[in-house]
């Protein structure tokens, strides 16, 4: 998605038998759900049996076409489809091939089945991720998935285009999400593994060892405080009429700001600090978040004439305002249009789809 985002052709293989499950998640739109909307919008949809031995024959006439492989099965079922990275750069020696697994293409879990929660669980995330008196905290959002798999992906994928451009050499891609899971502990790991104290639940200033936390307010809703700087701080306590709290220690002066923003609901707080610089924001819910003024002035939620709303492409080039993507593809709308590129000949493309190639 996030190439497609970018402007890259995209073309989805799937299997012409077994269906996506995040497609038949709920709420459903024209026949595939929300989430499968956003995460395909902007790519084709081909289908095809990999198991079928033509099939390779027609990932190499598509090699034509496209320079760029991204797989995600476990290490070494591409190579027994004969559709590996070795297999492959002969056919295209230029070829960027990018695999995405849980653990690596190479060492102990490689053959391992693994899912966001695991990958966390393993790279040290989950040990100080969540409250001293109940452990970790299960996350809404797929931070192994996205910012530790996808993201790295990108980016990999984006540089070995600039050395293909200036080499003129291929690479194959080992994106393992636990790996970059355990690189994304850019200020806690480097301590641990220098000798500093291990880090767990609220030790640290980031994962509420400090008033740097979420408070409820007296209708359970939360705020967030985050007044590290001293002159953030100054302004919170200023705004709470409670400058004699600067002498306390962390923790004790998060206690009191708790006692402080109990006692009024959410919108109370909003209205006292909402032109105040001092780090201090609501907990919104999505449909909030979505109507609220900074991602409106943003434009980062999208509508299509259908009504259809979708989060913005997230990064911007030339102060460009962003536009609906392209829809998603229903499974193999796009194989017909994407065979017809190849070199393959008509008697060859109809003798597949008899073969049941296509599904």
């Amino acid at each position: 998605m996030l190439l497609a985002d970018l402007g890259a052709e995209v073309v989805r293989v799937e299997s012409p038998s077994r269906d996506d499950l995040v497609r038949n998640m709920q709420p459903q739109i024209d026949g595939q759900s929300a989430a499968f909307r956003y995460l395909n919008r902007g790519k084709q949809s081909i289908t095809l049996d990999l198991k079928h031995p033509d099939a390779v024959t027609v990932i190499h006439s598509l090699l034509d076409e496209f320079d760029i492989v991204i797989e995600q099965f476990r290490p070494g079922v591409m190579d027994r489809l004969g559709l590996g990275y070795e297999a492959l750069k002969q056919i295209k020696p230029g070829l960027i091939y990018c695999s995405i697994t849980g653990y690596g293409q190479t060492g102990s879990h490689a053959e391992r089945a693994g899912h966001d929660l695991n990958f966390l669980a393993l790279s040290g995330c989950a040990s100080h991720m969540g409250r001293a008196a109940h452990g970790p905290a299960p996350l809404g959002v797929q931070v192994a998935d996205v910012a530790a798999g996808s993201h790295p992906a990108v980016i990999g994928i984006l540089s070995a285009v600039i050395q293909r451009d200036r080499c003129g050499d291929g690479a194959h891609i080992d994106i393992s999400m636990a790996d970059n899971s355990m690189a994304l502990q850019a200020l806690l790991a480097p301590g641990a593994l220098n000798g500093g104290a291990e880090e767990s639940y609220e030790t640290h200033f980031l994962n509420g060892g400090g008033f740097y936390d979420y408070y409820q307010t007296k209708d359970q809703r939360y705020i967030a405080v985050g007044s590290l700087e001293p002159q953030f701080k100054q302004r919170l306590l200023e705004t709470l009429e409670a400058t004699e709290l600067a002498c306390l220690d962390d923790m004790t002066l998060k206690i009191r700001l708790q006692a402080i923003f109990i006692s009024e609901e959410l919108a109370v707080w909003q209205a006292r600090f909402a032109e105040v610089d001092a780090c201090v924001e609501p907990v919104l819910s999505m449909q909030e978040a979505a109507e609220h003024e900074l991602f409106h002035s943003r434009n980062m939620i999208l509508e299509s004439a259908q009504g259809e709303r979708q989060i913005a492409p997230a990064i911007r080039f030339d102060n460009q305002i962003p536009v609906m993507p392209e829809s998603a593809p229903l499974r193999g709308q796009d194989t017909e249009a994407v065979m017809a590129r190849t070199g393959l000949k008509q008697e060859e493309l109809e003798s597949f789809r008899q073969a049941g190639l296509f599904g």
